[in-house]
């Protein structure tokens, strides 16, 4: 299958920034889209920003002050977040869509979720 292994989390104060990063490995085809969520204590998992080819989309809440980037050669996603809030504090995942070999070999679909990585903002 296709892993994901995020890191850059970590605690930092209101107002400063941090920079997510997750790498994808395995016997990967083409990924079709990548991006970051977010599940902060007792709340549900919610999107924070895709990149689909050359479109990204972005949470309402982080507009402005996140941004997601792709180097698809190294099939990596970036998340910059910037003036950083203790509201967004959770643990942030990366996901990924796309096609890999499988075994027998031949192509098959996947969507495959990082370990999780955890943001604390401090006010």
């Amino acid at each position: 299958q296709v892993q994901l292994v995020e890191s850059g989390g970590g605690l930092v104060q209101a107002g400063r920034s941090l920079r997510l990063s997750c790498a994808a490995s395995g016997r990967i085809l083409s990924i079709n889209v990548m991006g970051w969520y977010r599940q902060a204590p007792g709340k549900q998992r919610e999107l924070v920003a895709t990149t689909r080819g050359g479109s990204t989309n972005y949470a309402d809440s982080v507009k402005g002050r996140f941004t997601i980037s792709r180097d698809t050669a190294k099939n990596a996603v970036y998340l910059q977040m910037n003036s950083l809030k203790p509201e967004d504090t959770a643990v942030y995942y990366c996901n990924a869509e796309g096609v890999y070999l499988t075994q027998i070999p031949s192509p098959a679909g996947f969507s495959s979720w990082g370990q999780g990585t955890q943001v604390t903002v401090s006010s």
